[in-house]
């Protein structure tokens, strides 16, 4: 075990009910404080490989482990308080009538006091810049503070690491601007899957590209990012 690793993944394999390959053979170590992309074509794998990251995902075919826990029925909890995911698509996670019960929510069913609840709601969204807005309908606000209110519920998990999935699809240059500055200040160990380039170009100091669920390079990201060939071979000039 590598005690400096946040997340390590052995020989994972993935198949879906029906027989598509996900993920094929994935092994990976990500170390603490690392801001790791994840690149690759539509159906790459990178979405599969982070849904295994917090148990969403499971197989028998490979480990995945989390600040040194195996992911299993004893540990799920306490993976899933480590590993906060942000989905594409913020609807997909702010489902509550208020901003502060989406926040809460996370905290509350950990079995925190409402005072610890409340400091960690209000908390969060000041580190989004979204302070004030506890009271507002998430369904009412605009995609960019959508992003920032998803990212909010993960952060009053106290989640060590942050998985994003595609994070500035679906906003506009300004807003994609500020939430890359908004990442680039958060001290966490970040894995990114995304095909914004510019993105890894600005935030990532590592970069693995995935094709048809296999690793098929792994570096520095300005490396892989000055690669022609191979972003061109696998879908992401």
């Amino acid at each position: 075990m590598d005690p400096a690793a946040a997340i390590e993944i052995s020989d994972l394999h993935h198949r879906f009910h029906d027989g598509t390959v996900g993920l094929d053979g994935v092994t990976l170590v990500v170390r603490e404080g690392q801001r790791l992309a994840l690149l690759g074509a539509n159906g790459a794998g990178k979405t599969t490989l982070m849904l295994h990251l917090n148990g969403i995902l499971r197989s028998h075919n490979g480990a995945v482990k989390v600040l040194g826990q195996p992911i299993s029925r004893n540990t799920i909890k306490s993976v899933r308080s480590a590993v906060g995911l942000v989905f594409q698509n913020p609807d997909d996670q702010l489902f509550c009538p208020t901003v502060y019960d989406d926040v809460a929510f996370g905290p509350q069913n950990m079995g925190l006091p409402p005072e610890q609840v409340e400091r960690r709601v209000h908390e969060s969204l000041r580190e989004v810049g979204m302070e004030g807005a506890e009271g507002r309908n998430a369904f009412h606000i605009s995609a960019g503070e959508k992003k920032r209110v998803a990212l909010a519920t993960v952060l009053a998990m106290d989640s060590r690491i942050l998985a994003f999935d595609e994070p500035t699809s679906n906003l506009d240059p300004r807003g994609r601007r500020e939430f890359i500055e908004l990442l680039r200040g958060i001290g966490r160990t970040l894995i990114i899957a995304t095909h914004d380039l510019g993105l890894v170009r600005e935030l990532c100091d590592r970069a693995v590209v995935l094709s048809k669920g296999k690793i098929v390079a792994d570096g520095e990201a300005d490396d892989i990012l000055a690669d022609a060939a191979l972003l061109r071979a696998h879908g992401l000039a």
